[in-house]
């Protein structure tokens, strides 16, 4: 493994990236927004399932046959691509019906289940996760040390953990927000709106993403 100030480097930087807005934080922020604390906590640990696939796939190496491969890497990213961009729709339209519908302008519950398995294909249809830990954990991995796979993984695993928890901070902070703007149905729907828009628009720059290609 690193020593403990190689491995103070790493969890500082996976933090600060983990601060950097992504697909994840949107849809556990529309998510809170709408169905309110318990389900965006749910989301959050669902972005954090999906975020161990791609760990786990890319210490078995199945993110690098991925990656190296153009259709495969071609065919993730549409999919990922299209789901954000149907959620980021679906929360824009429900926002505009549930300002109508429900009162004080909150959105209906989805339930917890589903807040997390969303939030799991979120982060797990997102190649670009996947491209990530293949570019950044492995300039942490002490090859001399032995057991690369056991190293990318635990690693891995931190940087999961951090994405998590600030997700949960998203999903704490989003709830206070909503609670406080449940008596402005015009403020939350906005709010809403535009978490929408910004997964549309995540969704529309996944599909343009080029596959990385290999150094060398």
């Amino acid at each position: 493994m690193p020593d403990l100030s190689q491995l103070a480097l790493f969890s500082a930087a996976a933090f600060l990236l983990a601060l950097t807005p992504g697909p994840g934080i949107f849809y556990v922020a529309a998510r809170t927004l709408s169905g309110g604390r318990a389900e965006g906590i749910a989301s959050s640990f669902g972005t954090g399932l999906g975020g161990m696939v791609h760990v786990l796939a890319g210490s078995l190496g199945v993110s690098a046959i991925v990656l190296a491969s153009a259709e495969l890497f071609t065919a993730l990213k549409m999919l990922g691509a299209a789901y954000l961009v149907w959620i980021g729709l679906r929360t824009v339209w429900s926002a505009r019906r549930d300002a109508q519908a429900v009162p004080g302008g909150g959105g209906a519950p989805v339930g917890t289940r589903r807040a997390f398995r969303e939030g799991a294909l979120v982060e797990a249809l997102n190649p670009k996760t996947a491209a990530f830990f293949l570019a950044f954990v492995p300039q942490f991995v002490d090859p001399a040390a032995g057991g690369v796979a056991v190293q990318f993984a635990v690693l891995g695993l931190i940087s999961v953990a951090l994405n998590t928890l600030v997700d949960v901070v998203v999903a704490v902070l989003a709830a206070r927000v909503r609670s406080g703007a449940l008596g402005r149905p015009g403020l939350v729907r906005r709010l809403r709106e535009a978490s929408g828009v910004a997964m549309v628009a995540l969704g529309v720059g996944l599909a343009l993403t080029r596959r990385p290609v290999p150094a060398g």
